[in-house]
């Protein structure tokens, strides 16, 4: 399993950072060359927008694992903003 953690550090201020966003990544292919991965993420509230806390799931089907880890996580992103999300 991957786990992105998405931080807001206002201005660079370290001790304002806090995380609004969390990526899970999991292979559900036993490792096999080419991976399918649920993907799991969720989203704190935004005070700026108004927007509830949000959680959301979809699938990343037939990765080339051999690929660097940021050829998937980019089709981890992709799928992720197509995805349905709840409200938590």
């Amino acid at each position: 399993m991957l786990r992105v953690t998405i931080e807001l550090i206002p201005g660079g201020y370290e001790p304002m950072r806090r995380s609004i966003a969390m990526m899970c990544i999991i292979n559900n292919s036993e490792l096999a060359d080419l991976s399918d991965y649920l993907v799991c993420a969720t989203e704190g509230p935004n005070k700026l927008t108004g927007a509830k806390a949000r959680l959301g799931e979809c699938v990343v089907r037939g990765h080339a694992r051999r690929q660097p880890v940021w050829a998937l996580l980019a089709k981890a992103c992709e799928e992720v903003m197509k995805a349905d999300f709840v409200e938590l």
